[in-house]
C-alpha cells in the first residue's frame, strides 16, 4: 500500500463523519423547554472549549518555539511544525466530537420520546461514532500527511513524527485532565447538595449544578477521552516508527546482531524500509474495519443494545486480526507481524472484559450489600474491589509484552500496542456513546417527558455506564502499552545499556525508579485536591442559590446555571496546570538534571530517565487501574441499589452508596484517566529531548 493511501483513508473518514453527523442534525431537535435546556449544555460546553483552547495556546507556542529553535536543526523546524499541526489535530478531534455529542443527546432523548429504543441507541450510537471516526481519521491525516511529505527524509522521519504525537499529548493533558476537574467538580456539587441535602432526584431542574453537570460529561468523557484515546493511538504508531527506524540504522551501520536478528524474524531483511510504514498501514486498514463495526452496531439497533455494541466491537477487532494476517502475507513479512498485533488485540479485549467484571457484575452487588451496615463496610469493599481488578489486567499487560517480544522483538511490543488501538474509531464510538445517553436522560428529565422516555433512557445510560467502564480499562492498558512502546524507542534512540552488573548504571537506574513510582502518587493527591477544592465552590454556590433565590426548591424560579458552569470552568483551567507541570518538567529535570552532575559521556541523564519512565509506566497503571475500577464499581453499586436493591432510594443503603458514588467519582472521571496522559506525555518529551541526552 502506497503512503499516499493513509492521509486519503483519513480524508475518507472525516467524510464518513460528516455524514453521521448531517444525519444527526438533521433529525428533530425539538422546540420549547427541551430545546432552551439543550442549547444550554451546548454552549456551556462550548465556553469551556474556548478558555482551554486559549490555555493550550500559550503551552503550544512557548513549547513550539523551543523546539524550533534549541532542538537539533537538522530537524528541530519541521519537529516544530508536526508539533503545531498534532495539537491542531487533537483540537480538531476534540471539538467536532464534542459539538456533536451536545448535538445528538437532545435528538436522542426526542427519539426515545416519539420513535422508540431502537431510535434512540441508533441516534446515540451515531454521536459517539462521529468522535470515534474523526480521532482515528485525523490521526491518519495528520501522520500519514506528515509521512508522505517527509518521507524521503528517512534518517529524520522518526523524529518530525515524534513532534505530532508532543502536540496531541500536550492537548490530551489539557482536555482529559481538565475535563475531568470540570466535570467531577459540577458532579459531586449536584449531588451532595440535591440529592442529598435537598433530597431531590438526580438531573432535577432546580438544582443549579445539573447543566454544568452535562455539560461536563461532555467535556470530561467525550472530548478529554477522545483525546486521551488519539495520544495513545498517535504514540504507538510514532513509537513503532522510531523502533523500526533504529532497528534499519542499527543494521545499515553493522553494529548489531540483534537488529539484525529482529529483522529477519520480521521477514523484512530486503526491505527494511517497510517498518516504517507498517504501522500507519495496520492503522489505514483498522479504520475500514471500524467503520464496518460501526454500520454493524446500526443494523443491530433493534436488538438488545447492549450485544449490538459487543458484537460491533468483536467483530471490528475480528476483522482487524484476520486483515493484519492478509496485510503482513501480502507485505512478503513473516507471520509473526500478525502474531504481535494479534497478542496487542487479544490483550486490549482481555482487558475490557476484566474490567466490565468487576465494575458491573457480582463485586457490584457485593459491594451494594455491605452498604446495608454503613458508609465504612461500603467503601471498604470498594477500595478491595479496585485493588484486585488490578492483577488480571497487569498479568494481561505483562503477557502482552512477553508475547510480541518473542514474535518480532522491540518492534513487536510496538506493533502490540498497535493492534490495541487499531480499531479505535469503533472503540472510541461505544464510549462515547454513553456520555450521548446519559445526557439525553438528563434532558427527559428537566424537560419532564415522562416516565415511559426515561425508562428507555436509563436503559441506554445503563449500557453506556457499562462501556464506559470498558472504554477507560481498554484506555488504561492501551496508554500503558503505547507508553511502553515510547520507553523502548527512547532507550533505541539514546543506545544506552542499562547493564545492572555495572553499580553506576545500577544506581542511576534505581535513583530513576524511585522517582518515577512518586510522581503518579503526587499527580493523583493534585487532581484529587483539584477535584476537592473546586467542588467545594460548587456546592457553596449551590446552596447560596437554594438559600436566596426565593422559590427555587419549589419549582417557581429559575436557577443560575451560568454561575456553575463559569466556576467549574474557572476551577478547570486553573487547577490543572499544575499537573501539566509535573508531566512537562519531570523527564526535563531528570534528564538534564543527572545530565548535568553525571560525569562526561556516561549518559547519566539518559539512564536515570529511563528509571524514571519505567516506575513512572507502573505505577500510573497500577494506579489508574485501581481508581478507575473502584470508582466504577461505586458508581454502579449505587445504580444497583437505586433500581429497588438492598433497599432501593431513600433507604440507608442508598445514602451509604451515594456517598461511595462521590468519592469514587474524581478516582474514575479525574485522577485515574489522568494517570494515562501522565505516562505518555513523559514518554514523548524524554523521546523528543533523546537526542540531546
Amino acid at each position: 500500500m502506497p503512503a499516499i493511501y493513509t492521509p486519503i483513508l483519513g480524508i475518507i473518514g472525516l467524510v464518513f463523519a460528516a455524514l453521521i453527523l448531517r444525519n444527526i442534525i438533521s433529525r428533530d431537535g425539538g422546540e420549547g423547554k427541551v430545546a432552551e435546556i439543550a442549547e444550554k449544555i451546548h454552549v456551556g460546553a462550548m465556553v469551556f472549549m474556548k478558555r482551554e483552547t486559549k490555555l493550550i495556546a500559550g503551552f503550544a507556542i512557548v513549547i513550539g518555539l523551543a523546539l524550533f529553535f534549541f532542538q537539533d536543526p537538522a530537524f528541530g523546524k519541521q519537529q516544530s511544525l508536526a508539533f503545531f499541526l498534532g495539537c491542531l489535530a487533537s483540537s480538531t478531534a476534540g471539538f467536532i466530537g464534542m459539538y456533536t455529542a451536545t448535538k445528538a443527546n437532545v435528538r436522542t432523548a426526542i427519539a426515545a420520546n416519539d420513535r422508540g429504543a431502537s431510535e434512540a441507541l441508533t441516534v446515540a450510537f451515531f454521536g459517539g461514532s462521529v468522535m470515534g471516526l474523526t480521532v482515528a481519521s485525523m490521526g491518519l491525516l495528520g501522520l500519514g500527511g506528515l509521512f508522505v511529505y517527509f518521507q524521503s527524509d528517512s534518517t529524520h522521519l522518526a523524529e518530525i513524527l515524534e513532534g505530532f504525537a508532543m502536540g496531541a499529548s500536550l492537548v490530551a493533558l489539557f482536555y482529559r485532565v481538565g475535563g475531568g476537574i470540570f466535570t467531577k467538580a459540577a458532579d459531586v456539587g449536584a449531588d451532595l447538595v440535591g440529592k442529598v441535602e435537598a433530597g431531590i432526584p438526580e438531573d432535577d431542574p432546580r438544582n443549579p449544578g445539573v447543566i454544568a453537570d452535562n455539560v461536563g460529561d461532555n467535556v470530561g468523557d467525550v472530548a478529554g477521552m477522545g483525546s486521551d484515546i488519539f495520544e495513545s493511538y498517535c504514540g504507538a504508531q510514532i513509537a513503532t516508527v522510531a523502533i523500526g527506524a533504529s532497528l534499519g540504522a542499527r543494521v545499515a551501520e553493522a553494529n548489531s546482531g540483534i537488529a539484525a536478528a529482529t529483522i529477519d524474524k520480521l521477514g523484512a531483511a530486503s526491505n527494511p524500509s517497510i517498518l516504517l510504514q507498517l504501522p500507519l498501514i495496520l492503522t489505514s486498514v483498522g479504520l475500514i474495519c471500524s467503520i464496518l463495526g460501526i454500520f454493524l452496531v446500526r443494523t443491530m439497533s433493534d436488538k438488545n443494545p447492549a450485544k449490538a455494541l459487543r458484537y460491533g466491537t468483536i467483530g471490528s477487532a475480528i476483522l482487524f486480526i484476520v486483515a493484519a494476517f492478509i496485510v503482513g502475507s501480502s507485505l512478503g513479512l513473516s507471520q509473526n507481524v500478525a502474531l504481535a498485533v494479534l497478542s496487542g488485540a487479544v490483550g486490549g479485549i482481555i482487558i475490557g472484559l476484566i474490567t466490565e467484571h468487576y465494575t458491573g457484575g457480582a463485586p457490584v452487588r457485593e459491594i451494594a450489600r455491605q452498604g446495608e451496615t454503613g458508609v465504612a463496610t461500603l467503601m471498604i469493599s470498594g477500595l478491595a474491589v479496585g485493588l484486585r481488578s488490578v492483577v488480571v489486567p497487569l498479568f494481561t499487560i505483562a503477557a502482552t509484552i512477553y508475547i510480541s517480544y518473542e514474535f518480532a522483538g522491540l518492534y513487536g511490543v510496538g506493533l502490540a500496542a498497535v493492534g490495541m488501538l487499531g480499531t479505535v474509531g469503533i472503540t472510541m464510538a461505544i464510549d462515547a456513546y454513553g456520555p450521548v445517553a446519559d445526557n439525553a436522560g438528563g434532558i427527559a428529565e428537566m424537560a419532564e417527558m415522562g416516565k415511559e422516555t426515561r425508562t428507555i433512557t436509563d436503559g441506554l445510560d445503563a449500557v453506556g455506564n457499562t462501556t464506559a467502564a470498558i472504554g477507560k480499562g481498554f484506555a488504561i492498558g492501551a496508554a500503558g502499552l503505547a507508553a511502553l512502546a515510547l520507553i523502548t524507542a527512547f532507550i533505541q534512540k539514546t543506545q544506552i545499556s542499562l547493564d545492572l552488573a555495572d553499580p553506576d548504571s545500577l544506581r542511576l537506574f534505581f535513583v530513576g525508579l524511585i522517582i518515577g513510582g512518586a510522581i503518579p502518587f503526587l499527580n493523583g493527591a493534585i487532581t484529587m485536591n483539584a477535584v476537592g477544592e473546586a467542588a467545594f465552590e460548587m456546592i457553596t454556590e449551590i446552596r447560596r442559590q437554594f438559600r436566596e433565590i426565593p422559590g427555587l426548591l419549589a419549582g417557581k424560579a429559575e436557577p443560575e446555571t451560568e454561575r456553575c458552569i463559569d466556576i467549574a470552568t474557572a476551577a478547570a483551567t486553573k487547577r490543572m496546570i499544575g499537573p501539566a507541570l509535573l508531566a512537562v518538567g519531570t523527564p526535563l529535570i531528570v534528564g538534564f538534571g543527572f545530565e548535568w552532575i553525571g560525569d562526561e559521556g556516561t549518559q547519566s541523564g539518559a539512564k536515570a530517565l529511563a528509571g524514571t519512565l519505567c516506575g513512572a509506566l507502573l505505577g500510573c497503571v497500577l494506579l489508574a487501574l485501581m481508581m478507575s475500577n473502584s470508582g466504577g464499581a461505586w458508581d454502579n453499586a449505587k445504580k444497583y441499589v437505586e433500581d429497588g436493591n438492598n433497599g432501593g432510594k431513600g433507604s440507608d443503603t442508598h445514602a451509604a452508596s451515594v456517598v461511595g458514588d462521590t468519592v469514587g467519582d474524581p478516582l474514575k472521571d479525574t485522577s485515574g484517566p489522568s494517570m494515562n496522559i501522565l505516562i505518555n506525555v513523559m514518554a514523548i518529551v524524554s523521546l523528543v529531548i533523546a537526542g540531546l541526552l
